[in-house]
């Protein structure tokens, strides 16, 4: 079962959080706004999909701080987590997407299984906490390249399916 979880201040996250519900199927019930949640949420779920959009220069959006905190201290051994995020690309180049690395790195250690990696073909940026070993650490919307966020999303969701 899947759960989403995401933060989102203009409201760019929470619409893409639910495109992604309603391409994977995934019931309404079942996406969470992580100002509004509890981090112990997450235990009923086996994959469970994490976005923020990046805010300042490359911080997670504000509702984050506190729910990553907490998820942390729960037990995410053998759960599946991909990542997804909003940024911009032309307007912050050298921390764009960060949000997403920053969430990889809090949970890196906490033995959940992450999933969702794709190369980082396409993108004009790859010098982010977003991007790791050639790779984008999960599907990254570019508000400076909006015409490739379909494209992208679809061959991250088939990338979930498969992994």
């Amino acid at each position: 079962m899947i759960g989403i979880f995401y933060g989102s201040s203009s409201g760019n996250t929470a619409t893409l959080a639910k495109t992604i519900a309603s391409k994977l199927g995934v019931a309404p019930e079942n996406v969470f706004d992580v100002g509004r949640s509890s981090a112990d949420m997450v235990a009923g779920y086996d994959t469970i999909l994490l976005g923020s959009s990046t805010w300042g220069f490359g911080e997670l959006q504000d509702d984050w701080y506190a729910f990553v905190e907490k998820l942390k201290l729960e037990n995410l051994a053998g759960k599946r987590v991909a990542l997804f995020g909003c940024g911009d690309s032309d307007s912050y180049p050298d921390t764009f997407c960060d949000a997403v690395g920053i969430l990889h790195d809090e949970l890196e250690g906490s033995g959940c299984e992450f999933v969702g990696a794709m190369a980082a073909d396409g993108y004009s940026v790859t010098g982010s906490r977003a991007f790791a070993g050639g790779k984008v650490l999960g599907l990254i919307a570019d508000d400076s390249d909006p015409n490739k966020t379909e494209g992208r999303m679809t061959a991250w969701i088939e990338t979930l399916k498969n992994s």
